[in-house]
């Protein structure tokens, strides 16, 4: 089946710089050089892009086309930085929610996050450039239409936007089966990000390491653990479900 958000050839990926798209990800052959190629660069750097050095039998099985040494998936939303979310949240009054999802790569799960989030009023997701879903057609049928109107930010360091987040005076908690919390033994009425990992890997030991609560579901049954888009919902309502029936708490220091 072919990928609509596949472009490739120096003068295509240009083109779309020059149009104002977003980029999942550029792939550029190493070794490339050239005058073109050096202006693709500056304008790709310039745009923040995500890149890629790959040998060219990654881009051979992409594309039988004329691809020049590189090939680009753009996305299908746009982006926007987390660094003004968060003040536009407080200045809005807003009580932030928002969702970061660390190494979620199954574009399946990712949509079905975003539908919940959106209707959990999560006010954005965070994702790293690297080690993410990819945002394409198929995500966003998923979500329902969720991820063109919740906002999603994209960090090239997600370590450092979760300190930026603290910073903020954003409370951050990270779901693991290591978490010494129950995940209902804990108030989320204060500003909050809540970190949810892969299912493979969980939520990196960094992040772990900087958040300010470890919380757990438990677990009954044999199996280890839940899908991450189960896991995140059941968290999220526990979320909606406090601030909506202890609204109060809100306004409490």
């Amino acid at each position: 089946m072919k990928d609509n958000s596949l472009i490739y050839g120096i003068r295509a990926v240009m083109e779309a710089i020059e149009a104002g798209r977003e980029f999942e990800k550029v792939m550029i052959q190493k070794g490339l050089s050239g005058d073109l190629f050096r202006d693709l660069m500056a304008k790709l750097r310039t745009a923040g892009a995500p890149i890629q050095m790959v040998p060219p039998e990654t881009l051979h099985r992409l594309t039988n086309g004329n691809h020049q040494g590189v090939a680009a998936y753009v996305s299908a939303i746009i982006y926007q930085p987390i660094e003004q979310i968060v003040p536009m949240l407080f200045e809005q009054g807003k009580t932030p929610f928002l969702l970061i999802l660390d190494r979620i790569t199954d574009v399946r799960n990712f949509g079905a996050i975003a539908r919940t989030a959106e209707c959990a009023g999560v006010d954005a997701i965070l994702v790293p450039d690297n080690n993410s879903a990819r945002i394409t057609g198929d995500a966003v049928k998923t979500s329902a239409g969720a991820l063109h109107s919740i906002p999603v930010c994209r960090t090239t360091n997600l370590y450092q936007s979760v300190k930026f987040l603290k910073n903020s005076g954003i409370t951050v908690f990270a779901a693991t089966e290591k978490g010494n919390l129950l995940y209902d033994a804990t108030a989320y009425q204060h500003p909050l990000a809540l970190i949810m990992g892969s299912e493979e890997n969980g939520v990196s030991a960094e992040l772990l390491k900087i958040s300010d609560y470890l919380v757990r579901i438990p677990l009954m049954g044999k199996i280890g653990s839940l899908n991450v888009s189960v896991a995140c919902g059941v968290l999220m309502y526990e979320i909606v479900r406090q601030r909506n029936f202890f609204p109060e708490a809100l306004n409490e220091g």
